[in-house]
């Protein structure tokens, strides 16, 4: 079978960029499928995550980054070129290499991906839930003519994602979502690894994994930890990440005298020992996808602390046994499970060894074949 990603560039030490690295990989390695991961702007840039040597990289170096230079109007302007210019690309590549399966992780190319008629069966993959595919709800947000932009595009992506051959999403809660539209596969993320050494649930530390954005809700875990410091100030949070907020952050952090406690660090590539040298993770997003720091955590026997964001941690945590999930914005309650988890080391390492147990159900065996029975059940027909 061959099969292609389509996606914007694997650049960043983000999930997104880890998950489509490990599915390729698995395709490649595991399934003997020939596969290419097909980027719009690589433009040379180091791949984000080791690339099996069996997966074909091929970048279209469509710039799209350059238009930000732009004011709002000849932006869009030079939007449209670089698009017009990306499909075709995309459509003089996809026929030559007689494809099975194309993937899109729905970007750029979705409103025109099923256009191009190269024989292949087109799946959209939902990396995030409806509400916020392509940034949607900042628009909405801001009212007025972006709010009316939002909804075109809300529009145009519906009409879109009717053409392809499936949607699969992260989740049954943004699968409902979706249910007046197109009928969703509900395939969630694998872990992308599992360790045979894991945390021991006795250092005083404490780890979140994210970027440094509005999203993961880092200006409420600087309030959360606050009070948790004021009862265990011997405790140390690192959150390992970069981003736009981390100057805001920073200041922040030093407003409540948290600068030796509250510690931000770039990310790092070997992040597993991050994990299994931490007692708990704490998640703060006020949404996501799916939430693979907590399956990543969990992995290492870290038990795990989030707010109940859409969509993902309550799928993933079970309650009370392995982690404890937050109603979102309730900073007294984060705070509290976080300094019951610190003040009970048995019911943190019971915890631990719970998360370890539950989370196999996020194995790459198991959630792998469900995207293999899928491929085959429409290549085979």
């Amino acid at each position: 079978m061959k099969i292609a990603y389509i996606y914007p560039a694997l650049t960043t030490m983000g999930g997104a960029d880890r998950v489509v690295t490990e599915k390729a990989n698995y395709f490649a390695e595991t399934c003997g499928y020939q596969v290419f991961i097909i980027t719009a702007h690589q433009m040379g840039a180091p791949l984000s995550f080791p690339l099996s040597p069996k997966v074909q990289h091929i970048d279209l170096a469509v710039d799209f980054n350059q238009q930000y230079q732009y004011g709002f109007v000849k932006r869009g302007l030079v939007y449209l070129k670089l698009i017009k210019l990306y499909k075709q690309k995309l459509a003089t590549l996809l026929p030559m290499l007689k494809l099975d399966i194309v993937l899109t992780t729905i970007s750029r190319d979705v409103d025109f991906l099923t256009s191009i008629r190269d024989g292949s069966y087109k799946f959209a993959e939902a990396h995030v839930s409806k509400k916020y595919i392509r940034n949607n709800h900042l628009l909405q947000q801001r009212g007025g003519l972006y709010a009316l932009i939002g909804k075109i595009w809300a529009w145009r992506l519906e009409k879109a994602i009717k053409q392809f051959t499936g949607l699969v999403v992260l989740t049954h809660n943004d699968a409902l979502k979706w249910e007046s539209i197109v009928k969703a596969t509900i395939i969630p993320n694998a872990y992308p690894f599992y360790p045979a050494e894991t945390s021991n649930c006795t250092s005083k530390k404490v780890i979140s994994v994210g970027r440094l954005e509005e999203q993961k809700g880092y200006d409420k875990l600087v309030d959360v930890w606050a009070l948790v410091h004021a009862k265990h100030p011997d405790w140390t949070l690192t959150v390992y990440g970069e981003g736009s907020l981390q100057p805001m952050l920073t200041q922040k952090i030093a407003e409540k005298h948290l600068t030796h406690s509250f510690i931000i660090e770039k990310p790092v590539r070997n992040i597993i020992d991050k994990y299994t040298e931490s007692s708990i993770y704490v998640m703060s997003s006020t949404f996501e996808g799916f939430g693979m720091v907590l399956v990543e955590a969990m992995t290492c026997g870290v038990p795990v602390v989030s707010f109940n964001c859409p969509d993902g941690p309550s799928e993933i945590i079970n309650e009370g046994e392995d982690g404890f999930l937050i109603a979102p914005g309730d900073i007294q309650a984060m705070a509290e499970k976080i300094i019951y988890l610190i003040e009970n080391e048995h019911a943190r390492q019971t915890m631990g060894s719970n998360a370890r147990k539950n989370i196999q159900r996020y194995s790459p065996e198991v959630v792998m074949q469900q995207w293999v029975q899928l491929f085959e059940n429409h290549v085979r027909k």
